[in-house]
């Protein structure tokens, strides 16, 4: 499984759920950080809306792939309420290796 997180320098919320999904322990996903200033279709995308989570069904590029939102969680969700929220998207095949 992999999360994408849609970031930019210097946003505190942005830092501060990166640093709660690398806590996550009870999951097996890979985390891919995007920089929303490096590419201007990423900035006038999510520029008022970071930090933007999804889940990537596909292993293609990034122009390929099919992205599931996640809802955003609350800066004040613990690492185990981000886990919980992440279980409720997971497709069922990936939750059987997570438990």
């Amino acid at each position: 499984m992999k999360l994408i997180l849609y970031s930019k320098p210097d946003c505190h919320l942005c830092e501060g759920l990166q640093e709660k999904l690398e806590k996550i322990e009870h999951l097996s996903f890979e985390l891919e950080i995007r920089d929303i200033t490096t590419r201007e279709d990423w900035f006038a995308a999510y520029q008022y809306e970071i930090p933007v989570l999804f889940l990537s069904n596909h292993r293609g590029t990034e122009d390929t792939e099919e992205l599931q939102p996640i809802p955003r969680p609350s800066p004040r969700a613990s690492v185990k309420q981000l886990e919980q929220m992440l279980l409720k998207y997971i497709p069922n095949s990936e939750k059987n290796n997570a438990e």
